[in-house]
């Protein structure tokens, strides 16, 4: 039926190039484009508007301590109704609400005797052509709790806490520079548009929160490639010392397979792997009964 539409679709536009003025095949062209760009949104309304989220589990290779560590991670993909001015889900969707994509990233793993709980939520607009409007991100564990957000006013307003003195409470304002937590959803929506070349990017909450790193926009390198039916994004950077891979399928709904981080830590240059195990839709926040665990087994939580 598609390939029939399509047929009928290229039929017409090409008369209409032939026998119209030059006025009207701009016009055909901007319709064409409109077709194409219909069918486009259809192909994603129809993954991301079902009242599911996509949630993927990862096995985790995790660096802490020069060391590595095992554990899982699990992103969690969804749409929601936001307000922008408040900065935060809608109860309801209304006039004032606009789509967004929103990551929940965790990580669970353990250093030793004492283990750490690690969540990133990344807010960004469907409409790509507007930077992430929130993200936090916290990390709990036996030696203290650290928590970050962003909020995306004129500026980046940045709040940090933290136990750590070194580390300590602070309020940062940024310029809006490219924030590597928003490429995550990049990715699902649009990634074609992944910026490439010479940048200034802000790394992941993650990365400078644990790390001690000052919270600013560093030089980066990024380029994306493409081998079989997967496409490669990476970032390096020099200062920093550190590089990041995500590996996604070519085609919609572009997945996010796996991915790599390598960094120095404690003299030593180590590398951070999560490797898919399984993505399934759920409505999770409706699954919250002792008879809900099946799924948790599929994800291979437990």
């Amino acid at each position: 039926m598609k390939r029939t539409m399509h047929l009928y679709s290229t039929i017409i536009f090409s008369f209409l190039f032939l026998f119209c003025t030059k006025s009207e095949q701009q016009k055909a062209i901007k319709s064409k484009t409109s077709i194409e760009k219909n069918e486009k949104n259809l192909k994603f309304n129809d993954y991301w508007y079902t009242g599911k989220a996509e949630i993927t589990s990862y096995k985790l290779t995790q660096v802490r301590y020069g060391e590595i560590h095992t554990g899982i991670a699990v992103n969690i993909f969804v749409t929601e109704d936001f307000l922008p001015e408040k900065q935060v889900k809608a109860d309801y969707q209304n006039k004032s609400t606009i789509p967004i994509l929103k990551l929940n990233s965790t990580k669970k793993y353990t250093t030793g005797i004492y283990p750490y709980s690690l969540m990133t939520s990344t807010f960004s607009p469907i409409n790509i052509i507007n930077k992430a409007i929130k993200i936090s991100f916290s990390a709990q564990e036996w030696c203290g709790n650290t928590f970050v957000q962003l909020n995306n006013k004129a500026n980046f307003q940045v709040d940090f806490y933290s136990y750590f003195e070194s580390n300590s409470d602070r309020k940062i304002s940024l310029k809006k520079n490219i924030l590597e937590n928003e490429l995550w959803n990049l990715i699902r929506i649009s990634p074609k548009e992944l910026p490439t070349g010479k940048l200034q990017v802000i790394p992941s909450f993650e990365y400078l929160g644990l790390n001690h790193k000052k919270f600013e926009a560093y030089e980066a390198i990024a380029s994306l490639k493409e081998k079989g039916g997967f496409q490669f994004y990476s970032i390096n950077y020099p200062k920093l010392n550190r590089t990041l891979t995500l590996k996604f399928t070519k085609s919609f709904p572009h997945t996010i397979e796996s991915w790599e981080e390598t960094v120095s830590s404690r003299g030593k240059q180590l590398t951070t792997k999560a490797e898919k195990i399984k993505t399934i839709q759920a409505a999770y926040w409706n699954k919250n009964g002792v008879a809900d665990v099946s799924e948790r087994k599929e994800l291979g939580l437990d």
